[in-house]
């Protein structure tokens, strides 16, 4: 994991493999799909929190005429 905090890619990728994998004795399993998913909305938060405008738009408006 990169310092790209956009887990698109992995959560695609883990949701395709198997949950649990058993070979030989040795057991690996993944952490669920709803927590990668919660993960990715978490790190996608924090980075827009530190956006200075936090996805606001700020336009002033003139009227037109005299």
């Amino acid at each position: 994991m990169a310092d790209d905090p956009d887990l698109t890619g992995d959560i695609e990728e883990n949701a395709a493999a198997p949950r649990r994998i058993d070979v030989d004795g040795t057991v690996a399993e993944q952490h669920s799909l709803r927590d990668q998913i919660a993960a990715d909305r978490y790190l996608k938060g924090a980075k827009a929190v530190e956006n200075p405008t936090r996805g606001l738009r700020f336009t002033k408006i003139k009227p037109p005429g005299a």
